[in-house]
C-alpha cells in the first residue's frame, strides 16, 4: 500500500535569493483530490492562515488514533456517540541537538452509548497508540501523552 500527494510551490514575485525573504505558502493535493493551502509556522516567517506541517503531523497522529480506537470499540461492541481531541504538540531538541516535535499530548472526549471503566477506556488508548501507524512512525524520542 502506497499514498501520494503533489506539493506545489512558486515564488510570488520573482525567483528567491540567497538574500531575500521569501514567501512560503504552497498548495497541497492529496490523492484523494482534496486540496489544502500550507505554509510554515508564523514563528517561521508563514502565513498564520494556512496550515504548517507542525499542525499536519499533529492532525494525522490524533486522526490516526481515533481511528484506530473507533475500530476498537467497534470489536468491543462498544458504541461511541461522539469522539473529539484537543491535542496539542512542543517543539524541543533531540539528542543531536535538532528542533523535532518533542511532546505530543491528546485530549480525546470520549462518549460512549454505554458506560465504560475507566480501565477499559485506559487499555483502549494504550492500544489504540500501539497501533497506530503514525505513532509507530515518529521518533522514540517523542513524549505521548493521553488525558481523557
Amino acid at each position: 500500500m502506497s499514498f501520494n500527494i503533489n506539493l506545489s510551490w512558486s515564488p510570488t514575485d520573482k525567483p528567491v535569493t540567497e538574500l531575500q525573504n521569501f514567501c512560503r505558502d504552497h498548495q497541497i493535493t492529496f490523492g484523494s483530490g482534496q486540496q489544502i493551502q500550507g505554509s510554515s509556522a508564523p514563528e517561521y516567517k508563514g502565513s498564520d492562515d494556512k496550515v504548517n506541517p507542525e499542525e499536519s503531523l499533529l492532525a494525522a497522529l490524533a486522526s490516526c488514533h481515533m481511528l484506530t480506537f473507533l475500530t476498537i470499540a467497534h470489536l468491543k461492541r462498544l458504541p461511541i456517540l461522539s469522539y473529539q481531541d484537543n491535542a496539542y504538540a512542543e517543539l524541543g531538541k533531540n539528542s543531536k541537538g535538532q528542533i523535532f516535535i518533542s511532546k505530543i499530548v491528546l485530549k480525546p472526549h470520549v462518549e460512549f452509548a454505554t458506560v465504560v471503566n475507566e480501565d477499559v477506556l485506559k487499555k483502549m488508548h494504550e492500544k489504540s497508540h500501539n497501533n497506530c501507524f503514525i505513532a509507530n512512525s515518529l521518533s522514540n524520542e517523542t513524549a505521548f501523552e493521553i488525558k481523557y
